[in-house]
């Protein structure tokens, strides 16, 4: 058989080119779409696509999400997908919270008896995300955060080489919430780390890894995760301001011994 499809691959033999030249007919055509029939078809494709997206996602995924928390506000909605949530937690989501694709929330239930995710009201959570529960993650509110996003507050295994060789779970000390707070931008594909919080407002470059806490309206990037912006200014310190108007007296006295000097 290999020899055969050889053989009609690369002979110039008549008989192979005529079986390349029917491939190449077969692969190659096409049919005409006139507008009047083809509009049509795709209209009512596209509606009855809509129509069981809809009842999957009305009458089945959201359904799943919600049955997994301990708490939810109005407005809670979900894509079209089912989130894959393994383990027993407390998850208190807000009002208008979305958790968009598919997201996956592992609560770890050895280092607490509840470990508990908040997501505080008109938060959005996008595709492929995944969030390790193994005391505290505290998401806050009109936080956005981009696809692919790892949040995580136990790094699974001990940092110390013997435990992990005896697969011991980490310490108890290496366990530490994460809190983001409100309104804060993750974005694609960062990741952050056990016991940072990322402070208001702030946004986070997409694949960066934050590994130390985020000040207030700041932007970070990179891995490790290093402030690159400000997105709010900032008034000087007091020693700064107090430099700053000393400075500014000791020019107006000059000014005005150079004006009487002149006056004179």
């Amino acid at each position: 058989m290999k020899n055969l499809v050889r053989f009609l691959a690369t002979s110039d033999h008549s008989v192979a080119r005529a079986v390349r030249q029917v491939r190449r007919q077969v692969k190659s055509f096409t049919l005409p779409a006139p507008r009047p029939i083809v509009v049509p078809m795709r209209v009512a494709f596209e509606a009855a696509r809509e129509a069981y997206w809809f009842g999957a996602r009305v009458l089945v995924c959201e359904p799943h999400l919600k049955s997994h928390c301990s708490q939810y506000g109005k407005g809670v909605r979900t894509g079209n997908f089912i989130h894959y949530i393994q383990g027993r937690g407390d998850m208190i989501l807000g009002d208008n919270v979305v958790l968009d694709g598919k997201v996956n929330i592992v609560f770890a239930a050895r280092f607490s008896d509840r470990p508990t995710l908040r997501i505080g009201d008109n938060t959005g959570i996008g595709h492929d995300c995944r969030i390790i529960v193994g005391k505290s993650v505290t998401i806050g509110k009109h936080c956005r955060i981009a696809g692919s996003v790892y949040i995580l507050d136990s790094s699974g295994h001990p940092s110390d080489p013997e435990d992990r060789k005896r697969g011991l779970p980490p310490a108890d000390s290496e366990v530490r919430p994460v809190v983001i707070e409100d309104n804060v931008w993750l974005g694609a594909r960062s990741m952050i780390f056990p016991g940072v919080t990322v402070g208001e407002g702030s946004v986070v470059a997409a694949g960066s890894i934050v590994m130390a806490d985020v000040p207030p309206y700041t932007v970070v990037a990179g891995n490790p995760a290093r402030r690159v912006a400000s997105l709010r200014t900032e008034p000087p310190p007091a020693a700064e301001a107090d430099r700053a108007g000393a400075r500014s007296n000791g020019a107006d006295d000059v000014g005005r011994r150079s004006l009487e000097g002149s006056a004179s």
